[in-house]
């Protein structure tokens, strides 16, 4: 039920902000002197609107300054697209949209 609540709610959102590609799974690593990451992976859409089996995956890092225990960390740097990461993209949506026109999805 709770899988179906949040489709359902991304193709709400996919809907209303015009993306053609919608979130399929986030994660975040905030290890305590780890790098901090977040990760999202997206599927594509096809022309006719139907979802492709391609996906791309972004990630962002948090910006940190110091080493071990002097180790500060906050805010977070731009969205990169993985297969391109010297692309800086300012959310994740624009950076989803770019890698799947890159693939000549949606």
């Amino acid at each position: 039920m709770i899988k179906k609540l949040f489709f359902a709610l991304c193709l709400i959102i996919t809907s209303v902000y015009g993306a053609s590609a919608y979130q399929l799974l986030s994660s975040k690593e905030l290890g305590k002197g780890d790098a901090k990451n977040q990760t999202v992976v997206v599927k594509c859409t096809t022309d006719t609107g139907k979802t492709s089996t391609q996906t791309c995956t972004l990630r962002r890092y948090a910006k940190c300054s110091g080493t071990g225990e002097n180790k500060s960390c906050s805010g977070w740097q731009a969205w990169q697209d993985l297969r391109s990461p010297s692309k800086k993209y300012s959310d994740w949506r624009s950076a989803a949209s770019a890698c799947c026109r890159a693939k000549g999805l949606r």
